[in-house]
C-alpha cells in the first residue's frame, strides 16, 4: 500500500487500463491538459489518436463515445462538469442507456461517461450540481460515487471493463483526499456497498464527499454515540441488501448525499428501507441532503449545501436528543 491523492487514483485507473487494452481511449473537453488533472500525462503516453481533445459540445462528445463503443472500442468520455450532462441528455438517456436493449442484446455499450461534480468552490450553479437522481431515474445506466482514492482507482477499472455504460462522477472536493491505494491491481465492484466504519446506535447512508462528513461527525460524537457509516459507492446498481442489514441493526438511519433533497437520492434511499426494513425503524429517518433550490454564488453556497454539522444534527435528531 501506499499513500496518494484522489485525483492520482482516478489518473492511475486511466493509465492503467489504457496500457492493459487498446481498445480504451479518452476524450472530451480539456482531456489533454486535464482541467482537474485526472487525465495529466496521458497524452504524452498515449499520444493524441487515444487521448483526443474536443469542441465543447457535450452532445457531440457523448455521441461520438456512444458510437466508437458501438464498433467495439471502450471510450472514456470526459464532461469536465456533471452540469454538462443535461446537454448531452438525448445521447446519454435515449442512447447510450437503451440501445443495447432496443437492438435484441446484440450490441453493447461499453462507455465511461466521467464527471466532476459538486459545490464547495463557488463556481456558481452551472458548475457545483450533483445531478445523481436525475441518472439513477434512467434504466440501462450504472452510476459510480466514489469517495475516497481506493474506491476512486477501483471502480474507474470496473467502470471501464463493464460492457454497460457507467456514469462516474467524482467530487470536487476530494480530489485532494489523501487514502492507501495498493500498488498491484485490483477492482471495486460495481453494486456493492461497504460499511466505512461499523456502529451500533445509528446509521448514517452516505455518498461521495458526504462518506467524508459522515466520518468526520462520528469522530465528533465517538463516545457519545455509536455511528454506521455505509457507502453504497454506486448509486445504480445500489446495494439495498448492506443498507437494510445495517438498519435492521441500529434502528435509525440518517441519509447524506448533495442532490436535491427533494426527488434526490436521499428519498430513492429512504422510501426502499421503508418498504424493505420499517419494522426495524425505532425513529424516523432523517435526511441531509442540498435545499430545493438553485446554488448560490460565493459565500451564500454554504447555506444551501449540506454541511458535516447538518449530519450531527441528524443524529441527534433521530435518537431523540435533538
Amino acid at each position: 500500500m501506499r499513500t496518494i491523492p484522489y485525483l492520482t487514483a482516478i489518473n492511475e485507473a486511466l493509465a492503467e487500463e489504457m496500457a492493459r487494452d487498446e481498445s480504451v481511449f479518452v476524450l472530451g473537453e480539456d482531456v489533454q491538459q486535464g482541467t482537474f488533472f485526472i487525465t495529466t500525462g496521458l497524452l504524452q503516453r498515449f499520444g493524441p489518436e487515444r487521448v483526443m481533445d474536443t469542441p465543447l459540445g457535450e452532445t457531440a462528445v457523448a455521441g461520438a463515445a456512444v458510437g466508437a463503443a458501438m464498433a467495439g472500442y471502450r471510450p472514456v468520455a470526459d464532461f469536465m462538469f456533471a452540469d454538462f450532462v443535461y446537454i448531452a441528455g438525448n445521447e446519454i438517456i435515449n442512447n447510450a442507456a437503451k440501445w443495447h436493449f432496443i437492438h435484441a442484446g446484440k450490441v453493447n455499450l461499453p462507455v465511461v461517461l466521467v464527471a466532476a461534480m459538486g459545490g464547495g468552490f463557488r463556481l456558481g450553479p452551472e458548475h457545483s450540481q450533483c445531478p445523481e437522481s436525475f441518472l439513477m431515474h434512467v434504466p440501462g445506466l450504472k452510476l459510480a460515487v466514489p469517495s475516497n482514492p481506493y474506491d476512486a482507482k477501483g471502480l474507474m477499472k470496473s467502470a471501464i471493463r463493464d460492457d454497460n455504460p457507467v456514469v462516474y462522477f467524482y467530487h470536487k472536493g476530494l480530489l485532494g483526499l489523501q487514502g492507501e491505494v495498493p500498488e498491484e491491481d485490483y477492482t471495486v465492484p460495481l453494486g456493492v456497498a461497504e460499511v466505512k466504519r461499523e456502529g451500533t446506535d445509528v446509521t448514517v447512508v452516505a455518498t461521495s464527499l458526504m462518506v467524508q462528513h459522515a466520518l468526520a461527525a462520528a469522530t465528533e460524537l465517538d463516545g457519545k454515540v455509536s455511528v454506521e457509516v455505509v457507502d453504497p459507492r454506486t448509486l445504480e446498481p445500489l446495494d439495498m441488501d448492506t443498507i437494510v442489514k445495517s438498519v435492521k441493526k441500529t434502528g435509525h438511519v440518517v441519509i447524506a448525499d448533495e442532490d436535491t433533497k427533494r426527488c434526490g437520492p436521499t428519498a430513492e434511499i429512504g422510501m426502499q428501507i421503508v418498504e424493505n426494513a420499517f419494522d426495524a425503524l425505532d425513529a424516523p429517518i432523517e435526511r441531509v441532503a442540498a435545499a430545493n433550490m438553485p446554488l448560490a454564488a460565493g459565500y451564500m453556497e454554504q447555506y444551501i449545501l449540506p454541511q458535516p454539522a447538518d449530519i450531527v444534527a441528524a443524529i441527534e435528531r433521530t435518537l431523540g436528543r435533538g
